[in-house]
C-alpha cells in the first residue's frame, strides 16, 4: 500500500486579488468614506486622534506626493519608531509612491540600525528623536556618515512640515503593480548576518484580507492594533487585516495590558490577537475581570506555541474562539493557521491547515524529497504569499527558495492526513522570545570578541510566560574570569535589550558532535536536568 505524503494545499476561496495596498485602500475610502479606520489608542483620551477612511486615504495620499518630491520609485526608505498613526501614514504613502519602507525595530543601537540603512540602501529615514530612552536621533547621527545614499532625514516629531511638502495635488504618483515590491523586513538565521525579506503588495494585500477571514470576525467594528508595527503582525495582520474587513483600527504605542483592556471596553473591539506573554499578561492584569469585553469575536496567537490550558482559559474568559497563526515574514507572514471551529487540542497541538491559495509539503531535509504524514522533516510553502528575495543576496535567497517557487521555512514539522501539522522543532539556530525572534550568532559574535570569553554558546531555554529566554553558556579565557554584570554591559552597549542573555552560566567544556561543533540541545537538556548553575 502507498503511504499518503505529507503534501496539503489550502482552499481555493477566497481567491487571490490582484490588488495592490494603495488601491485597497482606495477601494475601502470609496465604500465606507465616513467609517473611523484609524485611532492613536494614547493613555489620555483627549489625545486620540482619529482618521474616518476618506480621511486616511487623503492623507496618505498627501505622504505619498511629498515621498515623491525626494525619492524615485524603487528607492527604500526606513521608518524607525513605535506604533504611531504616522507609521500607518508611512505604510499606505510609501505604497501609492512606489517607495520600499524599510521596517526598523524602535529598540535597535546604533551599530543595528546602520546595519539596516547600509544593506537596504536606504534613501531616507523617518524616525521619532528618542523613544523610551532610545536615543534613537543620537544614534543615528553617529552611524549617518557610514551611510552614504542616505539623502534625507525626516523627524516624525516635525511632520507637519513633512505634509505640507505634499501638498500639491498635480504631482503625479506612479502606476503600482500587485506584483512589485513595496516592504523590506529584516530576518535573520545561523548564518550571522540579517537578511531583508523583499515582500510584496499581493502577499501582503492578500495575507492579511485571508488571516483575518480565518480568525472568524465580521466586517466593521475595531481590531486592536498593539503588535509591533515593524512586525508583519503589526503592519500586516493588523493594518491590512483591519482593512480588508472595512474595520477601525486602534493603534496603542505600546504593548501596555491596562491600557489595552481599556481601549478594548471603550471601543468595543471586535478583534485581537497577541504572542501567548501578552494574552497572559492581560489575563492576569487586575483589570481583566472588570473591563465589558463581551464584544471580542475573535483572538488570535502566534510566535510561539500555545499551551492547551491558555487556549481554554481565553476561550472560556472572553467566550471566543481562539486561532493560531504560522509561518515567516519571508511568507507575508501566514502559511497555516487553525480555525474558530477546530477543536481544542488541535488548536493547542497543531498549526491548522494551509491557508487558501497556498500549498505546504514536509520534505526531508537533505534530500528534498516530500515525506510519508507523520514523520518529521522541514516545513515548505509556495504561493502567492512567498517573498521575491532576500534584498541583494541571491545566495541566500536560492538556498531559501528553490527552483520550483518552495520556501524552505527552517522549522522541522509533521503533518497528519487532514494537512495539519505540528512543530517540533527548528533546523536554524533561533529563539523565539515572547513572540521575537533572537539570533544566537549575533550574540555569540559579539560575546567572542570579549577579552573574557574563550568560548560561548547561546540557546533558547523554555519558559512558561516568554516561550523561551536566552542562555549564554561561556567558557572563560585562559587567565580570565567571568563578570556578569561586566558582560551584560557590554552587550547592553551593542544590541536591543530582547537579544541580552538572561540567565548566564560558565562551563568547563561543551559538549560536542564529531565534527567538533557545540550540541546546544545538550546544553538545553542538561539544563533542564538542573546540571548548570548560574554565575
Amino acid at each position: 500500500m502507498e503511504s499518503i505524503l505529507s503534501y496539503a494545499a489550502g482552499p481555493d476561496t477566497p481567491a487571490v486579488r490582484d490588488i495592490t495596498i494603495g488601491q485597497a485602500l482606495a477601494e475601502v475610502a470609496v465604500e465606507c468614506p465616513d467609517r473611523t479606520a484609524l485611532i492613536a489608542g494614547v493613555p489620555d483620551p483627549a489625545g486620540r486622534r482619529q482618521w474616518t477612511y476618506r480621511e486616511l486615504y487623503d492623507d496618505a495620499l498627501t505622504v505619498a506626493r511629498a515621498l515623491r518630491s525626494r525619492f524615485e520609485p524603487g528607492e527604500r526608505v526606513a521608518v524607525w519608531a513605535p506604533n504611531i498613526p504616522e507609521w500607518v501614514l508611512m505604510e499606505y504613502g510609501c505604497a501609492l509612491a512606489g517607495v520600499i519602507l524599510v521596517t526598523v525595530n524602535p529598540s535597535f543601537q546604533s551599530d543595528e540600525v546602520a546595519y539596516v540603512l547600509k544593506q537596504s540602501r536606504s534613501a531616507g529615514i523617518f524616525l521619532l528623536p528618542e523613544f523610551r530612552g532610545n536615543r534613537m536621533l543620537h544614534h543615528l547621527e553617529a552611524v549617518q556618515g557610514e551611510c552614504p545614499e542616505l539623502r534625507h532625514v525626516v523627524r516624525f516629531d516635525q511632520w507637519p512640515a513633512f505634509m505640507a511638502s505634499g501638498s500639491d495635488s498635480s504631482v503625479e504618483l506612479p502606476d503600482i503593480s500587485p506584483d512589485d515590491a513595496c516592504m523590506i523586513q529584516y530576518t535573520s538565521g545561523t548564518t550571522g548576518f540579517p537578511k531583508g525579506a523583499l515582500l510584496h503588495h499581493r502577499g501582503l494585500v492578500n495575507n492579511g484580507a485571508h488571516t483575518a477571514d480565518r480568525m472568524g470576525t465580521s466586517e466593521g467594528g475595531t481590531y486592536m492594533g498593539y503588535m509591533p508595527l515593524f512586525h508583519t503582525a503589526g503592519c500586516v495582520l493588523a493594518v491590512l487585516g483591519a482593512l480588508g474587513k472595512r474595520s477601525t483600527l486602534v493603534l496603542a504605542e505600546m504593548f501596555e495590558p491596562g491600557l489595552i483592556l481599556e481601549l478594548m471596553e471603550t471601543y468595543r473591539a471586535k478583534a485581537m490577537m497577541g504572542v501567548p506573554t501578552m494574552l497572559i499578561a492581560m489575563l492576569e492584569h487586575p483589570d481583566f475581570a472588570r473591563r465589558d469585553l463581551s464584544s471580542i469575536e475573535a483572538v488570535c496567537s502566534g510566535g510561539a506555541t500555545v499551551p492547551a490550558q491558555l487556549v481554554r482559559r481565553l476561550e472560556e474568559s472572553l467566550n471566543a474562539p481562539f486561532t493560531i497563526v504560522f509561518g515567516q515574514t519571508e511568507c507575508s507572514p501566514v502559511a497555516s493557521m487553525t480555525r474558530a471551529t477546530d477543536s481544542l487540542e488541535d488548536k493547542a497541538l497543531t498549526l491548522g491547515g494551509p491557508m487558501p491559495n497556498v500549498e505546504v509539503k514536509i520534505v526531508d531535509p537533505e534530500s528534498g524529497e516530500t515525506l510519508p504524514v507523520n514523520t518529521l522533516g522541514e516545513y515548505c510553502t509556495r504561493g502567492y504569499h512567498v517573498m521575491h528575495e532576500y534584498f541583494e543576496m541571491p545566495e541566500a535567497s536560492a538556498k531559501t527558495i528553490d527552483k520550483e517557487g518552495w520556501l524552505h521555512t527552517g522549522d522541522l514539522c509533521a503533518m497528519d492526513e487532514r494537512g495539519y501539522c505540528r512543530v517540533e522543532g527548528r533546523l536554524k539556530d533561533m529563539i523565539i522570545r515572547g513572540g521575537e525572534n533572537v539570533y544566537p550568532r549575533e550574540i555569540e559574535e559579539l560575546l567572542h570578541k570579549h577579552p573574557s570569553v574563550g568560548d560561548v554558546a547561546v540557546v533558547g531555554l523554555p519558559d512558561d510566560r516568554m516561550g523561551e529566554e536566552v542562555g549564554a553558556f561561556l567558557r572563560a579565557a585562559p587567565g580570565e574570569s567571568l563578570d556578569k554584570d561586566a558582560l551584560f554591559a557590554y552587550l547592553r552597549e551593542h544590541l536591543s535589550p530582547q537579544k541580552t542573555p538572561r540567565y548566564w552560566f560558565e562551563v568547563g567544556e561543551f559538549p560536542l558532535t564529531g565534527s567538533g561543533k557545540i550540541q546546544k540541545f545538550m546544553l538545553r537538556q542538561e539544563w533542564q536536568e538542573g546540571k548548570h548553575q548560574e554565575i
